[in-house]
């Protein structure tokens, strides 16, 4: 079957019309009320049902909403699984803009407008104290609300102009003027015309890295098309489009079909970056089977606008496949974090991420073919996070990383910088977005 998708397919709006909204709380309030209260380590008959979707966006941000506001300004971002915080003076960009999106997707999801404000707290926090004025830049850390970390990086820039997608996109802000302006700031400093990407890092005293990586442009393909879908710019889809062609095509060519990490100033893979520390949580070694499954989901949520570029659904049938072959773990279950130019692995732990943006891309895969092995995936991947991953006792997702054979590395759940359950939050929204009311 084609793919398409609105928002009003999951019982929402693009447009900020809180009519949908209030028709989504009511309906959320009869789901909920209709299905079993507390914590269960039971899987669900059907983890693609409407039900089970929505009623894990409802736990994930359980476990954060009580906890996580910081009343001297944004977000608490480091959580023990108990909820116990630690690190409480360090903020991370990433994380605060993630959190943000968290807040405003489940507000508007769940017809919360609690949620929606806890959203815009982040966000005001992110706009006027990681904001820098005087130097026009935002601050990628913070350390007892004061600018720690001054180095640019187009990474943490695509969250900023993400969360403010999503601001938008929940009808919390009425203009498209945010977005625009940290748009406008990517281009400046970032945006390599002649390359088709965004450089990587300026560091505080401006100087540009030689460093080209995948990572920040495939997170900026990301936020792109969450701008698009907020505003009905053309311009936000036209960049992830050449971002998608860069990465999937032009550049995957280089190495065998497949999207590599790092890049030489002319954008040639660098085989030999970070080959000593395959298991760096932001720039690993090798190829990473998750991040060809996240190009996965953007290739199909640009597809879904541009059904004329067949390649695309192609391409990311093709970077899902071969990820899956090389990386699911027969053994043990999940997918494991990395593998080299033979398909060997080098890095078998199971890190939270990729399971979560598996479930998402599968469930895009299985709507835009109709082929059931990606069905079969998809249910495949929530039986060994519900087994493995899910926190029944607190809420949420447990730890980042789990060993091969599943076993926790630490008590911390969530962690500045790392972890706040946005990619396994998103993931519910992605399926509810791929599968339409009668597959439920």
């Amino acid at each position: 079957p084609a793919l398409s998708w609105s928002w009003a397919q999951a019982g929402l709006s693009s447009s900020g019309d809180s009519r949908p909204r209030q028709r989504a709380r009511d309906c959320v309030k009869l789901t909920l009320l209709a299905m079993p209260q507390g914590a269960t380590t039971e899987p669900p008959a059907a983890f693609f049902s409407r039900e089970f979707l929505l009623r894990h966006i409802a736990d994930i941000v359980a476990f954060y909403e009580s906890r996580v506001k910081d009343e001297k300004g944004g977000f608490h971002q480091s959580f023990m699984a108990d909820g116990t915080r630690f690190n409480e003076g360090f903020k991370q960009i990433v994380s605060s803009t993630r959190m943000v999106i968290n807040f405003m997707l489940a507000g508007h999801v769940l017809g919360r407008q609690d949620l929606l404000e806890l959203g815009a707290y982040g966000l005001r926090y992110v706009k006027e104290r990681h904001y820098v004025a005087d130097k026009a830049a935002y601050a990628f850390t913070m350390q007892d609300h004061e600018p720690a970390d001054m180095t640019q990086q187009a990474y943490g820039y695509a969250f900023i102009l993400a969360a403010h997608a999503a601001a938008r996109r929940a009808g919390v802000t009425q203009s498209d003027d945010d977005i625009r302006q940290v748009f406008d700031l990517m281009e400046e400093r970032f945006w390599l015309k002649e390359d088709g990407a965004y450089a990587d890092t300026i560091s505080a005293n401006g100087e540009m890295s030689d460093y080209r990586g995948q990572n920040s442009n495939m997170h900026a393909c990301e936020a792109m098309i969450a701008a698009y879908e907020a505003t009905q710019d053309q311009r936000y889809l036209q960049r992830a489009e050449v971002l998608a062609d860069t990465f999937t095509r032009r550049l995957a060519a280089k190495a065998d079909g497949l999207v590599c990490e790092h890049y030489t100033k002319a954008w040639e893979p660098d085989w030999e970056y970070n080959k000593d520390d395959p298991k760096n949580i932001y720039r690993p070694w090798g190829i990473q089977p998750g991040h060809q499954i996240e190009w996965s989901k953007n290739l199909l949520n640009i597809y879904r606008y541009r059904q004329d570029c067949a390649w695309m659904k192609q391409r990311a049938c093709e970077l899902f496949d071969a990820a899956w072959k090389a990386s699911w773990d027969d053994a043990h279950g999940g997918l494991i974090y990395g593998f080299d130019q033979d398909r060997k692995w080098t890095d078998d732990d199971k890190y939270f991420w990729v399971q979560g943006e598996s479930i998402a891309s599968a469930a895009l895969l299985y709507h835009a073919t109709g082929d059931q092995k990606y069905k079969q995936h998809y249910e495949d991947l929530w039986k060994y996070s519900w087994e493995n991953f899910v926190d029944h006792e607190h809420g949420a997702w447990c730890g980042f990383k789990l060993s091969r054979d599943n076993k926790k590395y630490s008590e911390e759940k969530a962690v500045a910088g790392a972890k706040c359950d946005y990619h396994t939050l998103v993931s519910c929204v992605e399926a509810l977005r791929a599968f339409p009311a009668a597959e439920r």
